[in-house]
Order: C-alpha cells, then structure tokens, then sequence
C-alpha cells in the first residue's frame, strides 16, 4: 500500500513538474518578431531571403492599408519620411492598432468571411449589425477567444444583434452552421465529411454530424412587429413528442440525427454532440445553453490548436501574402505547412499572450517576412516567404482609399423599404458588389473584371469627384496650388503614397501643355492615377 502511495505521489510530482516546464512565457512583440526570423530560417534552411527590406514609402502604404485600410495623406507621407527615429515602423504600427478605423477596417473583412459564404440571402440583412458589433469589438480590444464564443453562442434579432449573423447566413442549418464555425474558427473545412468519411482529410462521418449535435435547438425564426420585417436567432429546449426532422429551422429540433445513406426515409442515428479536435462531448439531452457553450469554451482552448492556428494562419497570409498553410481555411493534421516550427510558435505566443488581436498585428508586422519588397506570387516550386506578395485591394480598401485621395466625404447610406424589408444603398455598397471577394479564397484566384473597369472609368460618382469644379477636392487643389510641378506631386503622394519620377513629371507637364486647359488636364491625370494598378494593388 505504501508503494503504491509512493508511486502515486511520484507520478504526480513529475506531470507537475512537466506541466509547469510546459507553460510557454508570453513574449513582446518585438521578441516575438526577431523569434519567428530564426525559425523561419529553420524551416525553409537559409539564413535570410534573397531581397531586401522595403524603404519607408512602401512600408507606410503597406501598413496603413493593412491595418485601417486606406492611404496615407500627404502630410502622413511626409511626417513618416522625416522622422529620423529608428523605431518610427513599430511606432506608426502601434498608433493605427489604437485607431477606430483598424476596427472598421477588419470589421469589413470579417463582415465578407462570414457572409460571402451565405446560404440564406436574407442575411444581408445583419450586415451592418454585424460590421458594427466587430468595430466595437475589435477596438475595445476584445480577445479573439471571445469573439468567436460570442459567434457560437449569439441569439436575438439579426438587425440588433451582429454576432447572429453567421448562424442567420446559414439559416440556423446545423450542417451548415457547424461546417461554417469549423472552416472559420479552425481552418478545418470538415463538411467534406457530411456525407462519407473525409477524402483527403483523417475525419469521419461521424464526426461532423457530432459536431452537428451542438446546434439542433437553435432556430431562426420571422419577426414581424407592424411594418418591420425581420429575423431571430432564438434557443429551443422543448422536447418533442415525436422525431422531427432535422429541417425544421423555424422551431428547431429537439437531437441531432444521421441519416443511414441507404435508408434515407429513417430518422437515423441520435447523435451524442463531441468535439472532433478535442474529443470533449456532453451528454444527449444536454440544452442548447449547455451545447453551444461546452462548444465555444472547446474550441477556443488552448488545447484546440487549431483554434489558435487558424487566425494565425490567415492573419499572416493577409499581411504576407501567402499562408503557411494554403488554402487558408483548409489546415489540419493531414495537410502540409511551409514553416512548422514558425507556425506553432506564433499560435503558442497568441495563447499565451491571450488571444491578444493587435499583439499579433504588432508581431507579424514587425518581421522581416513583412517588411521584405514585394514581388509577384512564388511558382509551387520556389521558396515561400521570400518576398510580401502583391495584391489587390480588397472593395473596402479601395473605396477608402479613393474617399482619401479625391478628398470627398464618404456619401451617406439611404434606405429603401420593399415588403416590410428595409435595404441600404450606398456609394460603398456599390464599390462591394463590383470589386468584393472571398476573402477566404487564394488571392491568386481574384481576377480584374470589365465591371469594375467600367465603375472605375466611367461611373458618375468617379466623374463627380474628379471634377476641378469649385467644390470638389480637386478644384480646390487647383486654388490652392498655382505651380503645376507641385501639384502634380501633390496627387502622386496622394494616389501612390510617393512623389513622382522625373520622367512621370515630364510626361505630366508636357500634357498639360498639350491639353492647354489646365482644369480639364488634372482630371485626366487623377482619373489615370486612380485606373492604374499601382493605386488598386498593395505592395
């Protein structure tokens, strides 16, 4: 007996002992950047990328448009080349992660992951809601732990409540909602397992309808209170007296049941609802506080990697240009990452520093692999990370940046009411719907389309805002500025966050002269700044 107790006592004297060797130090993000530049040397076996680091002008454009999504202004591209401080790119990082547009921006990219991939159109309706509720969040500092439970566990009206607007752009499906929350939250695109065992990946069938088994009782219910039209995502906990099937969104169902392929008429097998990454489950009868909850708490701990390693993932290929895992939202224990060690390391240090959104900004921003000049997308078989990739503009970038450099205010949304359905139409909205994309989707995929050279060439709203009348930003430029040469600086550091070459200012003058009307020839120079790639691409 006293063996056993002396056995015991060693048994657990070592796990306390491994557990406290375990526990990783949160580091600065400074540390943290000069860490990840040794590990990827490990990972890709070479001491540094053959390319240098990008001067300043490029590094501000980048930064800025990463983080708050839009240009410099020229007096911002003139602070930021002056300032003799060496840690003037930590510093400026630091700054816009305390601003309110690095919120809306992200907001707005967020908004596009959740939504674009809607089952249920009517979910536009959470739009603004939901880019509201990511602001407010995201500028407050709201851990990315948090964030997500706040998604897994939301309910109310989706034009009150943002948070619903995942669960409402699936119509409250489990299927398609679980298949969302795995894809978003863990870079695991598990719903190729609905249907038989995962092709390419470890998961079985089974598992993804156990992950199912967290949201029967959720419903997606009509609103209707006088003229409004709208929808709820509400709780259901009532049993029922008899199976129902798994379809009924509107009141939900009491279990969650799979289906035997080969008696599709059957109700199927009850499923006990367990975590796939984890293997935590809770009992079947469990209420849907209970379900969504033991989910949400799951799958953000630190132990889910893959929680941890997906926003790492695709915060990093946002910023850099390519992910360590690609495509960004496919990741998993069957799938190859580019730099292992680099990886694990960044979300051990996100853990640790608790789920902490700007720390990771901060990080990333602050490595070599950031701050290297960009080039064009690697071919398969070259070296990753050897350059910041260039890319375009995602429609919210661009539009931002062209309210920034035409020097308009962004104009106001209005609201249309169609059967009790109220939609917002705005100059942005527009921008959206020609230029917006997955952002889950490989940038190398995003094409240029005829649409969104025609918005650009010959939309009334760029027409408008290019005018040298009196009262747009160009006319009073042209008051202001008597000497061409300076003007013309004026809009390059405007549209490219530099100033021109000489050859590009002789081009400038010389058509001034040609057109001989110097009004009508700053509106052909703006509006050919603004068409061009440099002014709709990153570098």
């Amino acid at each position: 007996m006293k063996l056993a107790k002396s056995i015991a006592v060693t048994i657990a004297v070592s796990t306390a002992t491994l557990l406290v060797s375990s526990v990783v130090v949160a580091e600065t993000p400074r540390e943290a950047a000069v860490k990840v530049g040794k590990l990827l040397a490990q990972d890709l076996k070479q001491d540094s990328a053959d390319n240098p680091q990008a001067d300043d002008e490029i590094f501000l454009k980048r930064a800025m448009l990463d983080i708050i999504g839009r240009l410099p202004t020229p007096e911002e591209a003139i602070s930021f080349a002056i300032d003799p401080a060496e840690d003037k790119r930590e510093k400026l990082v630091h700054r816009l992660l305390k601003t309110d547009e690095f919120g809306s921006n992200w907001a707005r990219y967020w908004r596009d992951v959740i939504l674009y991939r809607r089952t249920e159109e009517r979910a536009l309706l959470a739009s603004q809601k939901l880019e509201e509720f990511l602001t407010q969040q995201l500028n407050s500092d709201t851990s990315w732990d948090k964030i997500a439970t706040a998604f897994v566990t939301a309910e109310g009206d989706v034009r009150e409540e943002g948070a619903t607007a995942l669960i409402m752009a699936q119509s409250g499906q489990p299927e398609d909602t679980v298949a969302e929350i795995s894809r978003i939250f863990m870079g695991i695109q598990i719903q190729c397992a609905q249907c038989h065992d995962h092709p390419t990946d470890r998961w079985k069938r089974e598992q993804f309808h156990q992950l199912a088994a967290f949201f029967p009782r959720v419903a997606v219910r009509p609103v209707r209170e006088g003229e409004k039209r709208s929808f709820a995502v509400v709780s259901q906990d009532r049993f029922f007296s008899r199976p129902s099937n798994n379809n009924n969104r509107y009141r939900g169902t009491s279990e969650h049941s799979m289906k035997d392929l080969e008696k599709p008429e059957e109700r199927g097998k009850v499923m006990t609802p367990v975590l796939f990454t984890t293997g935590e489950s809770l009992r079947i009868g469990a209420t849907d506080d209970s379900r969504r909850e033991s989910l949400a708490k799951w799958m953000t701990s630190e132990n889910n990697s893959w929680f941890a390693k997906a926003y790492v993932n695709r915060i990093w290929a946002e910023l850099v240009g390519e992910g360590f895992y690609e495509p960004i939202d496919d990741i998993g224990p069957d799938r190859d990452c580019s730099a292992p060690q680099t990886m694990d390391y960044l979300a051990e240090q996100f853990v640790a520093n608790d789920y902490d959104v700007k720390w990771l900004f901060e990080t990333i921003t602050a490595t070599d692999a950031y701050q290297l000049r960009s080039q064009r997308r690697r071919n398969y078989d070259e070296t990753p990370f050897q350059a910041n990739c260039n890319q375009r503009l995602r429609a919210d970038q661009l539009f931002s940046s062209l309210i920034s450099v035409l020097g308009v205010e962004e104009p106001g949304a209005r609201e249309f009411n169609r059967q009790g359905y109220s939609a917002r139409f705005s100059a942005r909205n527009l921008f959206n719907t020609a230029f917006g994309f997955d952002p889950s989707d490989p940038r190398a995929e995003v094409k240029a389309s005829i649409p969104q050279a025609l918005l650009m060439m010959n939309s009334p709203i760029i027409s408008r805002a290019i005018s040298a009348r009196s009262d747009t930003g160009l006319g009073r430029l042209l008051r202001q500025i008597d000497d061409d040469e300076e003007l013309i600086t004026e809009l390059y550091l405007r549209a490219y966050s530099r100033a021109p070459t000489d050859e590009e200012v002789k081009i400038c003058t010389g058509f001034i002269k040609k057109i001989g009307n110097r009004g009508e020839a700053f509106e052909d120079i703006l509006w050919s700044l603004i068409n061009s790639t440099e002014f709709q691409y990153r570098r």
